[in-house]
């Protein structure tokens, strides 16, 4: 595409100078890294880097025009000066890669928790119609077969457009992603098509960005205004699939134009679960769709999988697929790496692995757990550094009241000391209660292992599929997965 034709996207601009030679644009990025001949760099302000800071590196290395919002000084390639290089770069790659997210049906999932296991269902159902699928989000990009690696829970635009034209080149023809509140907030969404958006819950968590549940709950809203306000005659109208149990669900339905397909287990839904029976090896329960009634059996733990499922379902049922066609893809649906994952052994000691690294999320996985376990409960919590540090008392307290041996490590660290963030998780803890902590991870782990009998259960909470631990700037290779199987074979071969 013609660097001419290219800004022409850009209403409101100013170019210095205002005549330049044309040249084909061979890449849109804000990334120096990534600069090659002919590319167009957008100066980003950043929460650590100014990307205005960077302009002359990105000219070293062949840039041929750069998207500024602040003056700047001897620049020797044309400038495009706008009052957000954010909007514009969302602007920008949304024409540079041909507005693909136009080309797809992509479903947008956001909330506290669930939003993995949910993208992951609606994936999967697809994937059983024999459709060709693309996902987004926290554990990675998923192109049809092919594993792409991914830095944030919802990449930054560029990153994001790139990955949808290569969906559209790949064939595919739904995509499940993962929308956090910090992406609705910085723009990085700005631009995609969403024809579905599902709202999971509303919990505490990233207090540390957004300061307030007030303001979390204004970012998460955002997907929901951002459906559109206009109404079509094709058949497919924009749909918001909200979690009607939730008091915030209510709000959002307000917030949208979109038709609102609610779901939920307490209050009256379009879609509902009841007569819901949990056991070690998956959950039963009936689905009632707008009064019909079916049956389910799925392999997945816990009253909160039952709303992810039907959030799920939800989804797939906005996308006009036909109820026999997703239970038949729930029934088979086998979980998430990392999400509530079992792993048993010789010695009958099981340890579940699981993403619960708030609140709430630590409490389901934890009630969960409790309504099947035939011996004693372990739970190995951490929290991370850098992050929202109110939740840290509050997870200690839940683990200390829903476990019966409680056992502080650390999660991911980065910055802070270690120390630091278990002091202030024992914050949370009832007087007289003595917690055993270890700094080390896997010390923390080899200990509950090694204190664990037959029939009992170690939770190992706060990182599920994450095989890695952010020790100051520094990432270190760490599974939890792989430490409690090394733990478990070590106690068998001591029996």
């Amino acid at each position: 595409m013609q660097a001419s034709r290219l800004i022409k996207s850009l209403k409101f601009k100013k170019v210095v100078p205002e005549k330049f030679e044309d040249f084909s644009v061979s890449l849109l990025t804000q990334d120096t890294r990534e600069v090659i001949t002919g590319s167009i760099f957008v100066a980003i302000k950043g929460a650590k880097v100014d990307g205005h800071e960077l302009v002359q590196e990105a000219i070293k290395k062949g840039t041929a025009m750069i998207i500024a919002q602040e003056e700047l000084d001897e620049v020797s390639v044309p400038v495009v000066y706008v009052q957000n290089t954010n909007k514009a770069m969302a602007i920008l790659s949304s024409f540079f890669y041909e507005t693909s997210s136009q080309s797809l049906r992509i479903v947008g999932v956001t909330g506290t928790n669930g939003k993995t296991t949910v993208t992951h269902i609606i994936e999967a159902i697809f994937r059983n119609l024999g459709e060709k699928t693309g996902l987004i989000g926290t554990m990675y990009r998923k192109i049809d077969d092919e594993i792409l690696k991914t830095k944030n829970t919802t990449p930054d635009i560029i990153t994001l457009q790139r990955t949808l034209n290569k969906m559209v080149e790949k064939g595919v023809s739904t995509v499940a992603m993962e929308v956090s509140s910090i992406a609705l907030i910085q723009g990085r969404v700005w631009g995609i098509d969403f024809d579905v958006a599902v709202f999971t819950n509303l919990t505490q968590d990233h207090l540390d960005y957004h300061k307030t549940m007030a303001n979390y709950a204004h970012a998460k809203s955002l997907l929901f205004s951002q459906l559109g306000n206009k109404y079509t005659h094709s058949g497919n109208p924009k749909v918001a699939v909200l979690n009607i149990d939730d008091p915030i669900g209510e709000q959002f339905a307000a917030d949208t134009a979109a038709e609102v397909l609610t779901y939920g287990i307490k209050k009256e839904a379009m879609i509902k679960a009841e007569n819901i029976e949990i056991h070690s090896k998956g959950t039963d329960f009936d689905l009632i769709v707008f009064g019909e009634k079916f049956h389910l059996g799925v392999k997945m733990v816990g009253l909160f999988n039952v709303y992810n499922i039907l959030a799920a379902f939800a989804a797939a049922y906005a996308c006009g697929i036909d109820s026999e066609s997703v239970i038949t893809a729930l029934e088979q649906f086998p979980g998430v790496r990392g999400r509530l994952q079992l792993i048993t052994s010789e010695s009958k000691v099981s340890a579940i692995i699981d993403y619960s690294h708030t609140p709430d999320g630590l409490l389901n996985a934890l009630e969960t757990i409790n309504d099947f376990a035939k011996g004693k409960v372990f739970c190995v919590v951490g929290c991370g550094g850098d992050r929202d540090k109110l939740k840290r008392p509050k997870m200690a307290k839940i683990a200390v009241v829903h476990s019966d041996y409680p056992i502080f490590t650390s999660d991911n660290p980065r910055s802070e000391n270690p120390q630091t963030i278990i002091d202030e998780m024992l914050v949370g803890v009832p007087e007289l209660v003595e917690i055993p902590t270890f700094i080390d991870r896997r010390a923390a782990i080899n200990f509950a292992v090694a204190m664990a009998k037959p029939q009992d259960i170690i939770l190992i909470a706060g990182k599920g599929h994450e095989d890695y631990q952010i020790i100051g700037e520094t990432k270190h290779h760490f599974d939890d997965v792989e430490e409690a199987r090394k733990a478990l074979d070590l106690k068998e071969q001591g029996n």
